[in-house]
């Protein structure tokens, strides 16, 4: 028998470490030993924050590159980056590192940002509520994913990936324990890339996702 599944929330609590960078090699420098929850929060955490520095760049490195930098280029090139292309936070350290070395190689002068606008590392702790929901069949999920808030997409679709032993989201794990009743939802399901999208567009799909397939 599968158990209920336990609809959680959470929030992405932002703690300072004191790492910052002034130029692009400082930047290369920190990234090579800071903690890798502040690569997932540089990564992640405008996601989950009211307001974001720019949404034409996903992440705060590339954002930095452009807004602190005012190098276009090197922001393009890092706002590429996907996260969900790497197994774990190493890997997608070193592709950051690759990157920045390389322009850095490519420019005679280090460019410096102003004093105003150096780059503070942030780590993230993520706090976990239990909203008290179960969902007991899949046909729910059709119901209860619009009414979802964006901490619980986040924690079940975003943070499941790097708890889960296939960095899958919690609502193919779950449904996986079906057999192969619902092999076509799940192909849906992954065929969605979260980084490039707000959170409030991936509970949109989702709920598009579970109400054309469960209306079939």
């Amino acid at each position: 028998m599968i158990d209920p599944f336990a609809v959680k929330d959470c929030a992405l609590i932002a703690i300072a470490t004191g790492e910052r960078a002034h130029n692009l090699r400082e930047l290369r420098d920190r990234l090579e030993t800071t903690r890798p929850g502040c690569i997932y929060y540089h990564f992640w955490g405008g996601l989950l924050r009211a307001s974001f520095d720019d949404p034409e760049y996903q992440n705060d490195f590339a954002v930095w590159a452009y807004h602190g930098l005012h190098d276009r280029f090197l922001a393009e090139r890092l706002a590429l980056i996907d996260p969900t292309d790497f197994g774990d936070m190493e890997n997608l350290r070193r592709e950051l590192i690759e990157i920045i070395e390389e322009r850095l190689d490519e420019n005679e002068l280090v460019p410096w940002a102003a004093a105003h606008q150096q780059f503070h590392f942030i780590r993230s702790q993520i706090v976990v509520f239990d909203t008290g929901i179960r969902i007991g069949e899949p046909e729910e999920l059709n119901e209860q994913i619009p009414q979802l808030t964006v901490g619980s997409i986040f924690y079940h679709f975003v943070d499941a990936r790097r708890r889960t032993a296939n960095r899958n989201d919690d609502f193919s794990e779950w449904l996986k324990g079906f057999g192969n009743t619902y092999g076509e939802l799940l192909a849906q399901i992954a065929a969605l890339d979260p980084y490039f999208k707000t959170l409030t567009e991936l509970r949109s799909q989702l709920g598009v996702i579970f109400k054309e397939y469960m209306g079939k």
